[in-house]
């Protein structure tokens, strides 16, 4: 009894979360970010907004617990996270209808090491926008865990905007994270601090901005199937992701 009562929660967190990957995937009124090409438009203090929103938005998001993968492990997803921007820049960079939620997707790759170390990439094109993005992840667990403690992980990350002329954008980031695992289920938390850099080529002067993140999510191995959410706040932007994958 105690079996079937866990193979009924699976199937109903798989088809839960399924249900909400497909719903975002297939929203296109969502997508419609038009192209980051308007920057003459912004005064220094709404280049410094559109600094600190597309930081929170496209900085590194792991989406994965504490522990250590182990060296022939590997966790692979697609995942969507949403970002609400907090004040109208992207709106006057933008030519077309700039979103209130920046929706991301990316395909995300982490790989084990030995020694406790992981490392992490993701690649991304923004539909309907000129946003593309790369980024990494390089962590190394101080505690990988066991069946009474937690595994506790120090991760720094790093990502870039790429595709668009008139902006670069690149973030640092370093976390610490904490997770422990029951049954099937992995509850995660952490905190960091993200480093922000914009440049512009329409005159405006350099902004470098530091915001502090905290995140919270959980993950769960359903067999062949993987999925994983996680809620973030970095500065005044709140993040909500999702990733459906592997993870082995």
């Amino acid at each position: 009894m105690h079996k079937a009562s866990i193979h009924r929660s699976q199937r109903w967190l798989r088809s839960r979360f399924i249900t909400i990957i497909m719903g975002i995937f297939f929203l296109p009124s969502a997508w419609a970010g038009g192209e980051i090409n308007n920057m003459g438009a912004l005064s220094q203090d709404l280049f410094k907004d559109l600094t600190a929103d597309l930081g929170a938005a496209l900085s590194y998001k792991a989406i994965t617990p504490a522990e250590p993968l182990g060296t022939l492990g590997f966790d692979i997803g697609f995942e969507v996270s949403s970002t609400k921007m907090e004040t109208p820049a992207l709106e006057q960079a933008t030519t077309g209808n700039a979103p209130d939620n920046l929706l991301v997707p990316k395909l995300h790759l982490h790989k084990g090491l030995p020694l406790g170390f992981d490392v992490g990439a993701f690649y991304t094109s923004v539909p309907d926008s000129n946003i593309g993005l790369i980024g990494g992840e390089l962590r190394y667990a101080l505690y990988e865990g066991g069946t009474l403690t937690p595994a506790v992980s120090i991760r720094g990350t790093f990502s870039r905007l790429t595709g668009v002329d008139e902006l670069d954008l690149t973030t640092r980031g370093l976390e610490l994270s904490i997770s422990k695992g029951f049954a099937f289920v992995t509850p995660y938390a952490g905190i960091g601090t993200v480093w922000i850099d914009g440049q512009t080529s329409v005159g405006l002067a350099d902004e470098n901005l530091s915001k502090n993140k905290y995140f919270l999510g959980f993950n769960l191995n359903l067999g062949l199937m993987n999925i994983a959410a996680e809620t973030e706040q970095t500065g005044d932007n709140a993040t909500t992701s999702a990733k459906i994958g592997v993870r082995f």
